[in-house]
């Protein structure tokens, strides 16, 4: 049974900026966070790879099957970084979420005061002519606790939540510190603190919010994303895993667990992150039937301390743009030419 949700539309403040100082978003989120483990899944087969050299900067080593090197001259402008940078997330028809393009150039950036503390952000409809961004606040204070919609210049166009009042109610929608939203081409979102699903309408079709350790439960979930076969994977970060669920019934289709760890297996296309290791990991996941268990098929070790918190892929290209909230940066990855297409 589907509920309908009260979304609170909040007005204009005047235009800010995004990075860890309170309210910065130069569309690369900052906010809090600990350990988190991401996958954007990739599917395909993956050709020879033409490496020259494991080590691609003092601190950046590949392991396993190297895919990917270093982008040096990525961002133009590193200096624009202030603070701690938690999210990322690539516009594929205009540039890096409008703030850098992927060459490299600072685009632009926007102020509000609507944004207590930015975590996860994402782009939506990026092919139409209306994208929007979506970022949400785990912040504490009176616009905490809530997911936003932005145009790409910065205008507030809706929250869902009860903003600055932390909660689990479903009528109206409340969330409890949301780490990270994927807005699917449909309409439909699914959001964590808990992992809620959404139709475009704002209703409930199904969640997953108990505590706990077992099938279908969380302690801290902190990002999601949903493939093309209709399974939504979740970064179960507390747990140290993932969990794999039908995004059309909210069945749970399995876990994932035995790659994160410092003494995981070796080498698979699913980068994911984790920020106890400081490694960018390439998971090779089944493209039907059951997801298995994990293999990884490359590692990226990054230097002690960068902390690599979101990532975001461009499926034009293969670039990965990772958020790293220790090195106060955001860095981008391109993937060694393999002889034919990346996907």
């Amino acid at each position: 049974m589907t509920r309908k949700l009260k979304v609170k539309k909040q007005p204009l403040a005047k235009p800010l900026m995004l990075n860890k100082k309170r309210g910065h978003t130069c569309l690369l989120a900052s906010g809090m966070a600990a350990l988190v483990l991401l996958m954007v899944v990739l599917y395909g087969t993956i050709g020879p790879q033409q490496a020259s050299g494991s080590i691609l900067r003092p601190g950046y080593v590949l392991r396993g099957s190297p895919l990917y090197q270093l982008d040096l001259s990525w961002p133009r402008k590193p200096e624009l970084f202030s603070g701690q940078v938690f999210g990322v997330a690539v516009n594929q028809n205009a540039g890096v979420v409008l703030v850098f393009s992927t060459e490299g150039e600072f685009l632009m950036s926007w102020n509000t005061t609507t944004l207590e503390m930015p975590h996860g952000i994402f782009l939506a409809d990026a092919a139409s002519a209306n994208p929007t961004v979506w970022i949400t606040d785990v912040g504490n204070g009176p616009y905490g606790h809530s997911v936003k919609q932005y145009s790409p210049s910065g205008k507030l166009l809706q929250v869902l939540g009860a903003p600055g009042k932390a909660g689990s109610g479903m009528n109206p929608l409340q969330f409890d510190q949301p780490a990270e939203i994927f807005v699917h081409p449909s309409g439909e979102m699914y959001i964590m603190n808990r992992l809620i699903k959404l139709s475009k309408d704002h209703e409930v079709m199904w969640m997953h919010g108990e505590k706990g350790q077992g099938m279908a439960q969380f302690y801290i979930p902190h990002s999601v994303t949903v493939d093309d076969y209709h399974r939504v994977w979740v970064a179960d970060r507390g747990n140290k895993r993932i969990q794999v669920f039908n995004s059309i019934t909210g069945e749970w289709l399995g876990t994932w667990g035995s790659c994160f760890s410092e003494d995981a297996p070796t080498p698979s296309a699913n980068p994911r992150q984790e920020l106890n290791t400081n490694q960018i990991s390439l998971l090779e996941a089944p493209p039907v039937g059951l997801i298995g268990q994990c293999r990884v098929v490359s590692v990226i070790q990054l230097a002690e301390e960068v902390k690599p918190h979101l990532v975001d892929l461009d499926l034009k290209t293969g670039a990965l743009y990772v958020a790293e909230i220790g090195a106060q940066q955001a860095q981008k990855f391109t993937p060694f030419r393999l002889g034919g297409n990346f996907l």
